[in-house]
């Protein structure tokens, strides 16, 4: 229970602390909760993560804005919370950090095949449809709409290679344990009920890319990434440069052993191997010292080098 206590405590130290305020007041609640802490106890060690604890108690008994409310909502609607934690999984498809992406697509010639593992709703599939601001430079697909296409603001360091243009992408496919359809409404609901309540501008972005995504819904097939990789691998075209992605997921994989095997399929099968997660999630990977990596950025690395320090939700990239 120790254990569990500072990993809520953590949560609200490093990820929520100055991001949500809720978020924050409910992490260090469970971690100072003893029956809240003992609900989680009997959960499998996948499922006991604040996200999830959080979204299902949002979905079963709609947003508590306060620590009582929300220990209350969680007894009087136990197994129902639990039946959620249980059947669903923290899938934040966060479509931002296609913006963080965009510098090393962009730097990759095409035509591109493009693989997504823990893929969600397919989201981050689409980073050539929607538009983006970095300072002064303004990047838009040729059929962008003010109204249902998503612009995201992305502050990069000076160093950092703002794109010219879009990628090329041909063909794209994303692979998930339990992928969700951006025309099920039930999963749409699930999307937003991960958002963080106070952060109204990730919300109005994600409802504009699930309605770009309706255009043309990306296909996200059900797989492990662990064991399935490599059959989707053989779908994609042929003269095409394959490129295989990732944006926090490979914290979900607990075996170290697992996520260096997988890091040396996605390595060896695709052109280029770009990784978007946090510091030390993989043995290969050595991240430049900085306090950067205390602050729960990402590193963003392409093929097993560093390239970038960026924000969770895509919203800063800072160059190596």
């Amino acid at each position: 229970m120790h254990i569990l206590a500072q990993r809520y405590q953590r949560f609200a130290d490093i990820e929520a602390q100055g991001s949500s305020p809720l978020y924050e007041i409910l992490a260090r609640h469970v971690a100072q909760n003893h029956k809240l802490l003992a609900f989680l106890e009997t959960m499998p060690d996948e499922k006991q993560q604040p996200n999830l604890l959080f979204a299902a108690v949002r979905h079963i008994a709609g947003l508590q804005a306060t620590a009582a409310g929300f220990e209350r909502a969680l007894i009087e609607n136990e197994d129902a919370v639990r039946t959620t934690m249980l059947t669903r999984s923290t899938q934040t498809n966060e479509p931002a950090r296609c913006a963080v992406l965009l510098p090393i697509l962009a730097q990759i010639d095409g035509p591109i095949a493009l693989i997504e593992v823990g893929a969600s709703a397919g989201l981050c599939l689409l980073p050539d449809k929607y538009g983006y601001i970095y300072g002064e430079k303004t990047l838009k697909p040729p059929d962008f709409d003010d109204q249902t296409t998503p612009l995201f603001h992305c502050h990069a360091t000076a160093n950092t290679p703002i794109p010219e243009k879009l990628p090329n992408i041909v063909w794209r496919r994303g692979l998930d344990l339990n992928p969700l359809d951006v025309r099920n409404e039930e999963d749409i609901r699930w999307l937003e009920t991960l958002i963080w309540p106070e952060h109204e501008q990730r919300m109005c972005n994600l409802k504009m890319a699930i309605h770009t995504a309706k255009q043309e819904p990306p296909i996200v097939q059900k797989g492990n990434l662990l064991t399935d990789l490599n059959d989707l691998v053989d779908q994609a075209p042929k003269n095409t440069t394959l490129i295989i992605f990732h944006t926090a997921v490979l914290s979900y994989i607990a075996e170290q052993g697992d996520r260096e095997s997988f890091a040396e399929t996605a390595q060896s099968r695709s052109d280029f191997w770009i990784s978007n997660e946090a510091a030390q999630i993989f043995d290969r990977i050595r991240p430049p010292k900085t306090n950067l990596a205390k602050t729960g950025r990402f590193l963003l690395s392409v093929s097993g080098v560093p390239k970038a320090w960026t924000h969770p939700h895509g919203k800063s990239i800072s160059w190596i």
